[in-house]
């Protein structure tokens, strides 16, 4: 039997996905909309803004919750366009909260 806190999935059944998003996807508030879709959908990770003008982020939770992510970052959000989405499956881990870096 696992144990974990109120209403989050033991890691063994956690998905974790890096994202790479490029094209219009800085100054846009884009990180923003990532960070609140993923706390909407109850996700742990992070994202951040690259030097090359693309964001990245690594996101982590039940698996019908992370494809509803990676489908909500694919869209975009209203004012962004995002032009090619890279998705890369990594190790779940241990972790809480999802946190906007830089």
């Amino acid at each position: 039997m696992e144990i974990t806190g109120k209403g989050e999935t033991p890691v063994a059944k956690k998905m974790r996905l890096y994202l790479l998003a490029e094209g219009y996807v800085q100054g846009v508030g884009f990180r923003y909309y990532v960070s609140y879709t993923a706390r909407g959908l109850g996700l742990t990770g992070w994202v951040r803004n690259r030097e090359d003008g693309a964001v990245d982020m690594e996101v982590q939770g039940a698996p019908d919750a992370v494809e509803a992510f990676t489908a909500a970052v694919r869209r975009g959000s209203h004012y962004s366009e995002v032009q090619n989405l890279t998705v890369q499956k990594l190790d779940p881990i241990e972790e809480y909260g999802f946190r906007t870096l830089n």
